[in-house]
C-alpha cells in the first residue's frame, strides 16, 4: 500500500536514480539493513559513527542503499529525529455553581475546605437572594495542584447533552476571593450530523493559576460536565547528544592555538572544551573544510571554566551544523602546559530509502567517485503524513556489521574527464589547416602556373 502512495509522488523522481548509475562497488564498505517491518515500504535508518567516518563527502552524498541487485534506492537524508511527545493531561476536581433566580450572573460567596497543600477538598457556595433549587450556573476548577503553566482545559459531557454550542467567561484566581478574566469568551461546540461530530471543547489559558471559575455568558445554563482535563507542556525529552572528543594534532604557541582534525563528517551543533583541573579561559572555535581554506569563526569568545570538577561552563551551540575536517581553538590568553581537547557533539541524522527490488538491503558510504542522487522523499512523507496521520513514520531499518567493498580505492579522486569534444574541435581545425596548405602546394606545382602575362 505504501508503494502503490508514494509511486505517484515519485514518478517524477525516479529517472534520476537510474541516470546516476551509481554502482555498489564504487562504496569503501557497506552495512547490511535489517529491517523491522518487511512489508513496510519505506524505512528509516540511523547513521552511526563508522558511516560518518566512512562518508567523504560534506554534503553526504557518498552514503547510499542498495538492494541484492545492486541498483541504488531513492533516498534522502533527515536531520536529526526530534522525538514528539504529546501535551501531559490529568484530571482536575470541579465543583457545580448554583445559579441566581433571575438568570443573571450570579453573586457568589463561595466556603472551600482545602488541604495542607491548597487543594480544595469540598466547596459550599452561596448565592445572594438564591433560593434552594437555583439550577447550574457554572463551574468552579481546581488546578493547585499543578504547579505549573496551564495549557488548557479539556471539557467533557454527557452525549446526552448534545447537541451544544456554548460560550463561556473564564476567570482566575489564586484565592477564591479575588477573580480575573482569563477567556472573556469561549466557545465550546458539541455537534453531530449523519453519524459525524464536530467538538471543540478546549479553552486555551496558556498561564499559572489555582482556580478557576467558568460562567456561561447571554444567561445560557451551563451543560452537565462530566470530566475536566488540564492540558500542560509535555515532559522534556532529553536530546540524544553523542560526543566525539579530539586531542590537539598542533599547536601555534605564538596564537595560543590548538589544531585539530575531525575523523568524520559529524553534523556539529554544539562544541566544548575539556581542559584538566580547574581553570577558566576565553576561547575561539574556528573550522575549515581544507588545509588551503581560510578559517571560519563558528563559536565564542566564550569564557569555558571548570571549578572543584563539578560546576563547569555549558556546550556552545552552532548557528548551524558544521561538517568541516579542520578545527582549531584560540585561547586569549596562555593556558600554560595544558593542552585542551576539542569535544564535537552532534545528533545522529536519518536516510529515509523506499525499499524496491528484492532485499536484502545494505547501505554503503565512503567514495570520491560517485553520488547518491537527489529523490523527492520529503513530499511523499509529507503526503503519508496528512494521509496516514501525524503518529505515522517509515519503520526502522539497523545497521548491521560493516562488510569491505572497494575498500580505499574507492576514495581516490579519479582523474578529470578527459574534454573530447575540444580535442575534436582541434582536431578538425588542424585537419582543416593541413587541407588548405596542401591544396595550396598542388596548385603551385602545377606547370604554367608561375608564367606570367608578359
Amino acid at each position: 500500500m505504501i508503494r502503490r502512495a508514494l509511486f505517484p509522488l515519485l514518478l517524477a523522481g525516479l529517472p534520476l536514480c537510474a541516470f546516476a548509475a551509481s554502482q555498489r562497488d564504487d562504496y569503501a564498505q557497506q552495512w547490511p539493513l535489517t529491517l523491522q517491518d518487511a512489508d513496510a515500504g519505506a524505512y528509516r535508518v540511523q547513521l552511526d559513527d563508522a558511516v560518518y567516518r566512512s562518508a567523504q563527502r560534506a554534503s553526504l552524498g557518498d552514503v547510499e542503499v542498495f538492494n541484492a541487485a545492486g541498483d541504488p534506492l531513492p533516498a534522502a537524508l533527515f536531520a536529526a529525529e526530534q522525538a514528539e511527545t504529546a501535551p501531559r493531561r490529568q484530571p482536575l476536581p470541579w465543583f457545580p455553581l448554583p445559579a441566581a433566580p433571575d438568570g443573571r450572573t450570579p453573586d457568589l460567596e463561595l466556603i472551600a475546605e482545602r488541604d495542607s497543600d491548597g487543594s480544595v477538598r469540598r466547596i459550599q457556595t452561596r448565592v445572594a437572594g438564591a433560593g434552594t433549587d437555583a439550577g447550574a450556573a457554572g463551574w468552579l476548577v481546581d488546578a493547585s495542584a499543578l504547579h505549573a503553566p496551564l495549557r488548557a482545559l479539556s471539557l467533557q459531557w454527557a452525549a446526552a447533552a448534545q447537541p451544544q454550542q456554548a460560550r463561556y467567561r473564564v476567570e482566575g484566581s489564586d484565592d477564591l476571593r479575588d477573580w480575573e478574566v482569563l477567556v472573556a469568551d469561549a466557545t465550546l461546540v458539541d455537534l453531530s450530523n449523519q453519524g459525524h461530530r464536530l467538538q471543540q471543547l478546549r479553552i486555551p489559558i496558556g498561564r499559572e493559576v489555582r482556580y478557576l471559575r467558568l460562567l456561561p455568558l447571554a444567561g445560557a445554563g451551563a451543560p452537565p460536565l462530566t470530566g475536566v482535563e488540564a492540558e500542560l507542556a509535555p515532559t522534556p525529552v532529553v536530546a540524544d547528544w553523542h560526543w566525539q572528543q579530539l586531542d590537539a594534532a598542533s599547536t601555534d604557541p605564538a596564537q595560543h592555538g590548538y589544531a585539530f582534525v575531525s575523523p568524520g563528517r559529524y553534523p556539529v551543533t554544539r562544541v566544548d572544551i575539556a581542559l584538566p583541573g580547574n581553570n577558566a579561559i576565553e576561547w575561539r572555535v574556528q573550522s575549515r573544510d581544507s588545509a588551503e581554506a581560510p578559517w571560519q569563526d563558528r563559536a565564542g569568545p566564550w569564557l569555558a571554566y571548570q571549578v572543584g570538577g563539578g560546576s563547569r561552563s555549558p556546550p556552545q551551540a552552532l548557528t548551524a551544523p558544521v561538517r568541516d575536517r579542520y578545527w582549531r581553538l584560540l585561547a586569549a590568553q596562555d593556558p600554560g602546559r595544558q593542552r585542551p581537547a576539542l569535544r564535537l557533539g552532534y545528533q545522529p541524522e536519518t536516510l529515509v530509502f523506499l525499499a524496491q527490488g528484492a532485499p536484502p538491503y545494505a547501505l554503503a558510504a565512503g567514495s570520491a567517485r560517485t553520488q547518491r542522487a537527489q529523490a523527492p522523499l520529503a513530499a511523499a512523507l509529507q503526503a503519508l503524513h496528512t494521509q496516514r496521520g501525524p503518529q505515522w513514520a517509515p519503520a526502522t531499518a539497523s545497521l548491521g556489521a560493516a562488510q569491505p567493498l572497494a575498500g580505499a580505492a574507492a576514495l581516490q579522486v579519479p582523474p578529470p574527464p578527459r574534454d573530447w569534444k575540444t580535442w575534436l574541435l582541434w582536431a578538425l581545425l588542424v585537419g582543416g589547416a593541413l587541407l588548405v596548405v596542401g591544396f595550396a602546394l598542388s596548385l603551385l606545382r602545377k606547370p604554367g602556373a608561375g608564367e606570367g602575362t608578359g
